[in-house]
C-alpha cells in the first residue's frame, strides 16, 4: 500500500537494499528555515559532505502529493524558491498527499518518511520541544511523539534555544527516548554548546551509538534516539548575546501575536536579524556538522547489521 504514496530515490533504494549507510535529511530547514541562495548551497553542501563521509544523502520531501526520498538538486530548487510550500508535520500528511501538494517535512515528518523507507539515521539542526510557556500554552513539538514512537537516530545540535530545554529533556526521559552528548556531557542548546543541563549518556564515537541503537532495537523498544552534537567551537555564539537575541524575539512575536506554525520561522529570521546575520552562519555549520556525525554513525549501523 505504501508504494501507493511513496517514492523512493534508485541511488537510496539501492543502498537500502544493499543494506549500506544511507542518512535521510529534512527540507523545511531547506524551504522554510534559511533564505534563497543560501537554502540551496547548504543543502547540497549537506549531501556532499554525508557522501564524503561514506554514506548515501537522502533529502525527503512531497512534491505534488508524492512522499519522495530522496530529491533531485532541481527539486532542491524548486523548494528553495517557491513561495507555497505547506510546513508538514504527521497531522498535515493525509491533506498534502490527497489535495497533491507540495510540502517540506518537519523533522516528526522527516522521520515517519525516513522509517517507511527503512531509513535509521537522520541528521538535522535541532530538534523542536516544549515551548517556554507551554504549561498555559501546550504548545509541544509533535517530534518529541515522534522520537518516542519512531525507530529513527536523530543527530542534532540539541534543542533549538527559543525552547525550554529544561521541559524539553523532561518529556523525552517520561516518554523512554534516550538524550545522548557526542562526547559532551551537556545538552547542546543549538547556537551554544552549552545549556546546564546534562544528556542521559555520553558517547566517544560513532561507534559508540551504532551499538545502542542495534542494542535499543534489537530488544524491540521502540522510538528513536537524540545524538546531542554541539556546534563547533569556532562556530559558537555567544550564549548571552543569542539568550537576549531570543528573549527580544519572542516579545516581539507576543506583540504581534504569532504563533503556530509561524512562530518558530518568525523566532529564527528575528534573531538573523537582531545578530547580524551571525545565527544564519552558525546554524549552516552546525548541520554541516551534524551530517559528518551522521554519516558516520550511518556507516558503522551499517557495518554492524551485516555481521
Amino acid at each position: 500500500m505504501l508504494d501507493k504514496y511513496l517514492e523512493i530515490h534508485s541511488e537510496v533504494r539501492k543502498a537500502l537494499d544493499n543494506g549500506d549507510p544511507v542518512v535521510a535529511l529534512e527540507s523545511t530547514i531547506i524551504s522554510h528555515g534559511m533564505p534563497y541562495p543560501k537554502n540551496v548551497e547548504m543543502a547540497k553542501t549537506v549531501g556532499k559532505i554525508i557522501r564524503e563521509n561514506g554514506a548515501v544523502p537522502a533529502t525527503i520531501a512531497i512534491i505534488n502529493g508524492v512522499l519522495k526520498v530522496g530529491i533531485t538538486e532541481d527539486e532542491i530548487e524548486f523548494l528553495a524558491t517557491s513561495k507555497d510550500v505547506v510546513k508538514v508535520s504527521r497531522r498535515d500528511l493525509p491533506f498534502v498527499i490527497s489535495k497533491k501538494l507540495t510540502g517540506a517535512t518537519t523533522v516528526a515528518t522527516t522521520m515517519i518518511l525516513a522509517n517507511f523507507a527503512g531509513i535509521k539515521v537522520f541528521a538535522t539542526g535541532g530538534i523542536g520541544g516544549v515551548h517556554r510557556g507551554a504549561e498555559t500554552s501546550f504548545d509541544i513539538s509533535a517530534d518529541l511523539q515522534e522520537l518516542a514512537n519512531t525507530n529513527v537516530a536523530v543527530v542534532c545540535a540539541g534543542a533549538k534555544s527559543i525552547l525550554d530545554i529544561g521541559l524539553t529533556l523532561e518529556y523525552l526521559e517520561t516518554n523512554g527516548v534516550p538524550v545522548v552528548g557526542f562526547k559532551t556531557d551537556e545538552m547542546p542548546a543549538f547556537y551554544t554548546r552549552k545549556s546546564g543541563f546534562s544528556v542521559d549518556y555520553k558517547v566517544d564515537s560513532s561507534m559508540e551509538v551504532a551499538e545502542a541503537l542495534k542494542a535499543k532495537w534489537d530488544l524491540n523498544l521502540k522510538g528513536g534516539m537524540v545524538i546531542a552534537n554541539p556546534i563547533p567551537q569556532q562556530y559558537e555564539m555567544d550564549y548571552n548575546i543569542i539568550n537576549n537575541a531570543i528573549n527580544n524575539a519572542l516579545k516581539e512575536s507576543k506583540e504581534n501575536n504569532i504563533t503556530v506554525k509561524k512562530f518558530t520561522p518568525f523566532l529564527l529570521d528575528r534573531i538573523k536579524n537582531i545578530t547580524d546575520g551571525k545565527s544564519l552562519d552558525s546554524n549552516i555549520e552546525l548541520v554541516y556538522n551534524n551530517a559528518k556525525v551522521a554519516a558516520n554513525i550511518a556507516k558503522d549501523l551499517s557495518n554492524i547489521s551485516k555481521k
